[in-house]
């Protein structure tokens, strides 16, 4: 039997990382308000945070929502809705926007360091001192609301 030819390659050099996966979550209540930190820099920002190496988005999304506000929620209610691509510091970022309208509890402050409060916000009255990536995943939800634009690809899903 013949070795297959890769088998005799010496091992490849690793590629150096570029990119940054994460999640935005968009918490949606009965009321159909939702759900935003006061980042400690003034801006708001929505629950999420980076992909776990193996992880799925809407996996990622139940784990940051939980270690940030303390909210459950099941992986199976998760809707991704959006897939964004930007760019900050030289680092590509890709972000999926995931939407949630099924969380028990009620949203606490898990990391006082990053969020001084949590506060729900009808979709018209978000404000517009949003953190960048959380305005993007806001437009790509829904491109009506008047947020501040942000550069950046946005690849929607059928979910």
């Amino acid at each position: 039997m013949t070795a297959h030819p890769e088998a005799e390659r010496p091992e490849r050099a690793r590629p150096t990382p570029n990119a940054l996966t994460g999640v935005g979550v968009i918490v949606v209540d009965p009321a159909g308000r939702i759900l935003l930190g006061l980042g400690h820099d003034g801006r708001w920002e929505l629950p999420g945070g980076k992909v776990d190496p193996g992880e799925s988005f809407e996996d990622a999304a139940v784990r940051e929502l939980a270690e940030e506000t303390a909210l459950r929620a099941d992986a199976d209610a998760v809707r991704i809705v959006a897939v964004l691509m930007d760019a900050a510091g030289g680092i590509t970022r890709v972000t999926a926007a995931a939407v949630l309208e099924t969380a028990a509890g009620a949203p606490h402050v898990t990391e006082p360091l990053k969020i001084a409060r949590w506060e729900w916000f009808a979709a018209a009255d978000v404000p517009s001192q949003l953190f960048a990536p959380s305005a993007a995943v806001l437009r790509a939800w829904r491109p009506e609301l008047d947020l501040p634009e942000v550069r950046a690809y946005c690849y929607p899903t059928l979910g």
